[in-house]
């Protein structure tokens, strides 16, 4: 599991890459699935995840982990809808993380909405 974090450096997720997005209470929020994340509630599209990287149906950052390099993208097509995921476990809350040092802001700067409307798409 790997933090995730806001435009403010603040942890606002987890992630198992490929697979799921928790939020800090460790409950279910998307899963990830050919390169995108989707809505564990609504199976809705939310946008690409890069790695580490979760942008929004725009190209810019929401979330993102101090091992991954932060950058937008030109608007992404959107995919065709996953398969829905079962809901996994959920697993043990992982030690708080340090707080990274705050990244400069990317080209096509950082997404308007918060991770929590993004996730709420």
């Amino acid at each position: 599991m790997y933090p995730l974090f806001d435009v403010n450096c603040e942890l606002v997720a987890w992630i198992r890459p490929n697979e799921h997005i928790f939020d800090t209470d460790m409950n279910w929020v998307a899963y990830v699935r050919n390169g995108h994340a989707w809505s564990s509630e609504t199976g809705n599209w939310l946008g690409p995840v890069r790695g580490l990287l979760c942008l929004n149906q725009s190209g810019q950052p929401v979330a993102w982990n101090p091992n991954e390099q932060v950058s937008g993208t030109a608007r992404p097509a959107r995919p065709a809808r996953a398969a829905r995921a079962a809901r996994p476990a959920r697993p043990a809350r992982p030690a708080r993380p340090a707080r990274p040092a705050r990244r400069a802001t990317p080209a096509g700067g950082w997404a308007p909405e918060s991770i929590f409307a993004w996730l709420g798409q």
